[in-house]
């Protein structure tokens, strides 16, 4: 594997490691892309520099990919897991209660073969996008965290992070250790800056999903918004670029991690780290 030199979007904290503050997600290697194609994209982001790759156990087949790709690790990659749901036939159903939990954790560490994750992001199922929580699913959030804690003792997780989260959760659960939080966000969907602010104010790193919107009803694509695309003109990128370069100005704790299975697109989402937007592309971006 090609040694690299460079961190694409600088580097930041995640639980105790530096990682560029442009990583991979992995949860479009699920479908859709064959497993030859899926094993290069992530060596080639490995040699582009990320070291930050954000994967679950209920991803279908990612972890496969990412251990078929990446094992044996190197020394300074983090690999960051989530919890809360599981596969169940062809779909997705919660698996909040903290035994869930803990089985997730440990199906996480069989099929990355690894001993520890660097993270795990506990998402939640109180609110949209996604499945709500019903039944025996509805579950405190002290119980999930105690399971978390006790990981963590255990030395099977670096650092708990949280996933579709209030400002209340995020306070209630500050005690914990909370090391990031993963909340939709983008320039054009701003819903989630309150609890933003309470990641700036302790210092905790931001992990924005849907960072150029999404299929979701009522969620924009920030590619197609006039202002985006005459900033992109503006400053000599594409649409897709702004949008992340503007996530990573707005906070610099922010760390982001596009998923694509396609090469040409992570060479663009990892060059995205190194657009510079002026005063007046910033000031028109964050008017939106």
């Amino acid at each position: 594997m090609t040694t690299v030199h460079h961190t694409p979007g600088g580097t930041t904290l995640l639980a105790g490691r530096r990682v560029a503050r442009v990583g991979f997600g992995a949860m479009q290697l699920e479908g859709g892309t064959d497993r030859a194609a899926a094993v290069a994209v992530l060596r080639a982001a490995a040699d582009l520099g990320v070291n930050h790759i954000d994967t679950a156990e209920f991803y279908g087949a990612a972890n496969a990919l990412i251990r078929e790709a990446l094992h044996p690790y190197p020394e300074n990659l983090a690999l960051v897991s989530k919890v809360g749901a599981e596969r169940e036939g062809a779909g997705l159903v919660l698996a909040q209660r903290p035994e869930q939990l803990r089985a997730s954790v440990e199906a996480n560490l069989t099929s990355l073969r690894v001993d520890s994750l660097a993270v795990v992001n506990l998402r939640r199922g109180d609110a949209p996008p996604g499945i709500i929580a019903e039944g025996d699913q509805v579950v405190d959030l002290d119980s999930q965290l105690a399971e978390l804690v006790a990981l963590r003792d255990e030395g099977k997780i670096g650092g708990i992070g949280l996933s579709n989260v209030s400002v209340d959760q995020l306070g209630q659960a500050l005690p914990a250790g909370i090391v990031c939080v993963q909340n939709a966000h983008s320039v054009l969907d701003r819903t989630a800056e309150p609890v933003l602010d309470v990641c700036r104010e302790h210092d905790i790193a931001w992990v924005p999903f849907f960072p150029l919107g999404s299929a979701f009803p009522g969620i924009r694509k920030t590619t197609e918004h006039p202002a985006v695309i005459a900033a992109a003109a503006r400053v000599g990128a594409t649409p897709a670029q702004v949008s992340l370069a503007w996530l990573l100005t707005h906070y610099t704790r922010t760390l982001l991690i596009p998923g694509t299975g396609d090469p040409d697109h992570l060479a663009e989402n990892v060059a995205a780290g190194a657009v510079h937007l002026d005063p007046d592309a910033m000031a028109a971006l964050s008017s939106l």
